[in-house]
C-alpha cells in the first residue's frame, strides 16, 4: 500500500476571503457527493445509496470507475474507503486547528491492482498519482472558498 499525507493551511497569510471551519466542513460534504469541481482529475461522481452516516459513491477518476464508501465524522473527518475494487485502499480528509490556523490533512494510502507491496513498481506508481492528489487538496480549498465568495456556502453568521 502506497501512502501518503499532505496539510495545508486553509487561511494563509494574505487570504482575502476568510473560509470558516464550518464552512470548510461543507465543502468536504458537498466534495464527496459531487467531487467533480473540487477534483481536476475526477471525470463524474454520483451516489450509489445512502446510510446513516454516509453514503456510498462510483466515481471516474482518471478514466478508471470505482466505488467507495465514504462515511462522515462531524466537523472532524470525511473517510472514503475504496470498495471497489476491493481493498483498494482510503483516503481522509481532516480538519484540525494550528497556531496558525485551520488545516485541511489529506492522507491516500492507496494499492495498485496486480503490484506488489512495497515494490519499485508499487513506489513508482505511488510517484505518479501522488501529484494529482496534492493538487486535489488545494482544489478542494480554492473551490471552497470560491462558494464561500459568491455566497453559496453560508454559515450561521452568515457568509463565511
Amino acid at each position: 500500500m502506497f501512502a501518503i499525507s499532505a496539510t495545508f493551511e486553509v487561511n494563509p497569510a494574505g487570504t482575502t476571503v476568510e473560509i470558516s471551519r464550518e464552512a470548510m466542513w461543507q465543502g468536504l460534504v458537498s466534495k464527496a457527493e459531487y467531487a467533480v469541481p473540487f477534483v481536476p482529475a475526477m471525470e463524474d461522481c454520483r451516489i450509489i445509496e445512502r446510510f446513516e452516516d454516509g453514503f456510498i459513491r462510483e466515481i471516474k477518476l482518471r478514466g478508471t470507475v470505482m466505488r467507495e464508501r465514504i462515511v462522515f465524522t462531524p466537523d472532524v473527518e470525511v473517510y472514503f474507503e475504496r470498495i471497489e475494487p476491493a481493498d483498494g485502499g482510503w483516503i481522509t480528509n481532516v480538519m484540525s486547528e494550528s497556531k496558525s490556523g485551520l488545516l485541511l490533512t489529506f492522507t491516500f494510502a492507496l494499492t495498485f491492482p496486480g503490484v506488489a507491496a512495497g515494490s519499485p513498481e508499487e513506489k513508482a506508481r505511488g510517484e505518479e498519482v501522488k501529484q494529482s492528489y496534492v493538487v486535489a487538496i488545494q482544489a478542494t480549498i480554492d473551490e471552497t472558498r470560491r462558494r464561500v465568495e459568491k455566497g453559496e456556502i453560508i454559515t450561521r453568521k452568515g457568509a463565511a
